[in-house]
């Protein structure tokens, strides 16, 4: 039995070490700790602003905007804007229920423990294998982002071919997606101190140069709001006709906006966590609805030629370089740079910090390696790089699929919706049975907590059932029709699932409990 087990039951709530459930400072956070078994082993270091940063730098605004406009306006034309507010909706809900959970386990590796304490060691597990593999695959799928901005900068870029080739773009995206991989590993490896000095500089950047190209893309607006109506006749002749499509472009609205909950994962190297940790998860997420919104809603009423087909294929980088000229758009392509690498940047340290947490239960194959933290660098560096190689094997097994954009990033959303899916859908169980109640004096949704626990379940499920649909359009793109491509989300995701799954119940649940080096001393001494 784990300590966390031993402690109280799945979804029950006590108070707080100084006796009403909200003592202040970091006697606080240790004393959560504590509770859930484990003692105080990183060092806090990081301020609101840290928190605030790694939130809005995995969500990036500008990342997720250019990568995957393209497939937006090619799948549902500019109408798809729609699906903008639709998907923040939707991930409101979730993240609302994270920031109760946030205020009660300021812990490292959230979904993992919270999946753990609402639902048990097996539904714990069961979250932590789906989000740590979705990090590892996001890792990958973020780091494709590299290929759509850098050849548009220059074509120096493109060291394989010359970018017209069926796999040229590739195979480049695999060697440029490498060495991003190489840079997050070294610098997560480093600490998170130079880490979040690195991240935090990079949103600051990705923040002002957003909020300068909605300036600018207003400045050259040539069309009037009822362009966001206009779906140039897509999904005529199918069964659900344009509401069809407009599920299908949705795709590029679900990528932008999750792992808010990365500003809580990083709850052990953070100051006060269970009171900034909630406010920062919704800050990150409403700032990128904002921001990310009026670039989308200005790029499409700014662009010269609405029905131009390189609007569909270069996305963003032709809007930004056709309307605002090469120079400005160079630097504007740049900053999206940036934000691509510190996107990246946070993807690893969220990856990193569930795989500890998991590897201090005795959860993964070798944990009491990949929970060592380091002495002098005090963090997990054996994660850091077992994260980044298997980020890097993603890439080279999808070397030569010309789809390989859609395909890795659908895969990476499914199987955070569903983590996040083995979260809330306990959660709610447990307000069913009268069993969860928040923190006092921390964040509460007071008599909402059902309602927007009801609606954050249902969104889930809806929307990991849309992610997945066997879509050509999504999964067998181009070349020959084969139905283990059309079924490949389903596929995958069943079998890390079930295999992984399958692993813990026979191997590694025998084995699970805090390890003897993490867990906290059983005086109460919290120290390191």
């Amino acid at each position: 039995m784990t300590g966390s087990e031993s402690d109280s039951a799945p979804g029950s709530v006590r108070p707080g070490p100084g006796g009403d459930g909200a003592p202040d400072g970091g006697s606080h956070d240790d004393g959560a700790l504590a509770e859930l078994g484990y003692k105080p082993e990183l060092k806090r270091t990081l301020g609101n602003f840290h928190t605030f940063a790694a939130g809005i730098s995995y969500i990036s605004i500008l990342t997720g905007t250019f990568q995957l406009f393209y497939f937006g306006v090619s799948h549902g034309g500019p109408a798809y804007w729609w699906s903008w507010p639709m998907v923040f909706a939707g991930q409101l809900m979730v993240a609302l229920c994270f920031c109760e959970l946030a205020a009660r386990y300021p812990v490292a590796g959230s979904i993992y423990n919270w999946a753990k304490q609402l639902g048990g060691p097996h539904v714990g597990w069961l979250g932590g294998w789906m989000m740590l593999t979705a990090s590892m695959v996001s890792l990958a799928a973020v780091a494709l982002a590299y290929q759509v901005t850098l050849p548009q900068i220059s074509s120096w870029f493109q060291f394989i071919g010359n970018g017209t080739g069926q796999t040229d773009a590739a195979a480049n995206a695999v060697l440029l997606g490498a060495v991003l991989i190489a840079f997050t590993t070294l610098i997560n490896a480093f600490g998170v101190k130079l880490m979040a000095r690195i991240n935090s500089a990079g949103v600051a950047i990705e923040l002002i140069a957003a909020v300068v190209l909605i300036l600018l893309l207003g400045a050259h607006i040539t069309r009037g709001p009822a362009a966001v109506t206009q779906t140039f006749g897509l999904g005529r002749g199918e069964s659900l006709g344009y509401f069809g499509a407009f599920l299908t472009a949705s795709l590029a609205s679900a990528y932008v906006m999750y792992g808010f909950d990365t500003a809580s994962s990083l709850g052990e190297e953070s100051k006060d966590p269970a009171r900034n940790a909630p406010r920062a998860i919704l800050r990150a997420l409403v700032a990128s609805f904002v921001i990310g919104g009026l670039i989308l809603l200005f790029a499409l009423l700014a662009v010269p030629d609405l029905h131009s087909r390189q609007l569909s294929v270069d996305g963003l980088q032709y809007v930004v370089l056709s309307t605002l000229g090469s120079t400005v758009g160079q630097l504007v392509l740049w900053c999206v740079v940036i934000a691509i690498t510190v996107c990246e940047l946070a993807v690893h340290t969220a990856g990193i910090r569930l795989a500890f947490a998991m590897a201090r239960d005795n959860n993964l194959p070798a944990s009491s390696l990949l929970a060592r933290v380091s002495p002098r660098f005090q963090t997990p560096v054996l994660p850091a790089i077992v994260i980044g190689l298997v980020g890097v094997g993603i890439l080279l097994i999808n070397v030569n699929q010309p789809q390989i954009f859609s395909v890795i990033t659908s895969i990476a959303i499914i199987m955070i919706y569903l983590a996040y899916l083995l979260v809330t859908l306990p959660m709610l169980v447990q307000r069913l049975r009268g069993r969860w109640t928040p923190v006092p004096g921390r964040f509460s949704l007071g008599r909402f907590g059902l309602p927007v626990n009801v609606l954050a379940v249902l969104w889930g499920l809806g929307m990991s059932v849309n992610l997945a649909w066997p879509r050509a359009a999504v999964y067998n793109a181009t070349g020959p029709q084969h139905w283990y491509l059309r079924w490949g989300a389903f596929l995958f995701i069943g079998v890390v699932a079930l295999g992984g799954f399958g692993y813990y119940w026979c191997v590694q649940r025998h084995r699970t409990g805090v390890l003897a080096a993490h867990a906290a001393d059983a005086g109460g001494d919290t120290a390191p």
